[in-house]
């Protein structure tokens, strides 16, 4: 065998190799059909969840009914509870945990009302943005545990709790975080007797009279890697996180004292908060009475996003 020919098949071997390489890079910039040459987070840290694209399907023809005949609600039930121009609606976590995301509209507000089972977040986002209303879905991605969801518009990937598009034509849009209450059924009935429940009547087959994660919520163990595990609090503390003018602080429910207002400063705001601790309720304002938006969290997920946040104490 002669030189030559070494020299044409070693470089042979070398365009072979950069090809494969080449074409294991371009799957690995997909996951689920979503393009993730923009990616704006760690393609390695993007986990397939289990269901694929839209096989936790969203609800996107939501149906109401009144609380008379929400028969189907116990006095427990952990609701979301979102007001807009004088109209209230509830959407149970019963139900949104099959779901994770509603796609509704309240008069002219088109909102998205999310919620990731692993982190315990349930958020209300309004998804017009520069004039124009995305409809999102469940992708079947998570990163840090977290759910992401995809807009059928362009199919940019957006992170909940980061509430930013991180992959796709939407990169760098920004969520707007709208003030929701989170409450038992039991406290939101008493609150907004004339409000309306979301029904069951879905369009899905569901079982909502049970939880798929009944063993998770009860277990400190994690079903996907976080970057981050800070030992402040045990792993899945209930938090209300906050974010203003760029400073992160966490509020544990632990530490909130029950049924007395307890005021803090954030970010040059006056903060305050009071906490129903039966009815899991808690109010944040600000000195004039605003709602302040926050994101009821377990502590790994909020710490995860959010690595130099502070944690709220009553201690001096």
């Amino acid at each position: 065998m002669n030189s030559a020919f070494l020299r044409f098949l070693f470089r042979g071997l070398i365009v072979a190799a950069t090809l494969v390489m080449a074409s294991s890079s371009a799957v690995g910039a997909q996951k689920l059909g979503f393009n993730l040459d923009r990616a704006t987070i760690p393609v390695a840290e993007i986990h397939a969840g289990g269901p694929p694209r839209d096989g936790i399907p969203s609800i996107d023809r939501p149906k109401f009914v009144q609380i008379a005949k929400a028969r189907f609600m116990r006095d427990g039930d952990l609701v979301v509870s979102f007001t807009h121009r004088g109209e209230t609606r509830a959407y149970p976590l019963r139900i949104l945990v099959w779901h994770e995301i509603v796609n509704d509209r309240i008069g002219d507000l088109a909102i998205n009302v999310s919620y990731c089972p692993l982190c315990g977040s349930a958020m209300v986002f309004d998804r017009t943005l520069g004039g124009r209303t995305l409809e999102f879905g469940v992708s079947g991605l998570l990163y840090r545990s977290d759910v992401l969801m995809y807009d059928r518009q362009t199919e940019s990937l957006w992170s909940q709790l980061e509430m930013a598009a991180v992959s796709g034509p939407q990169v760098g849009g920004k969520l707007a975080l709208l003030p929701a209450q989170h409450l038992t059924w039991r406290a939101w009935k008493k609150l907004f007797p004339e409000g309306k429940v979301l029904s069951t009547d879905t369009g899905f087959d569901r079982d909502y009279d049970r939880t798929p994660y009944a063993d998770y919520e009860n277990s400190p163990r994690l079903m996907f890697p976080v970057n981050s595990s800070r030992r402040d609090l045990p792993s899945k503390a209930w938090v209300a996180g906050i974010v203003i003018n760029g400073v992160a602080r966490a509020y544990p429910h632990e530490n909130l004292p029950d049924g007395k207002e307890v005021q803090d400063t954030l970010g040059g705001t006056s903060v305050r908060l009071r906490f129903d601790r039966a009815n899991r309720h808690l109010v944040i304002t600000d000195a004039d009475g605003t709602p302040i938006p926050f994101t009821p969290a377990y502590w790994f997920a909020w710490q995860a996003f959010h690595p130099d946040t502070t944690v709220w104490s009553t201690a001096p």
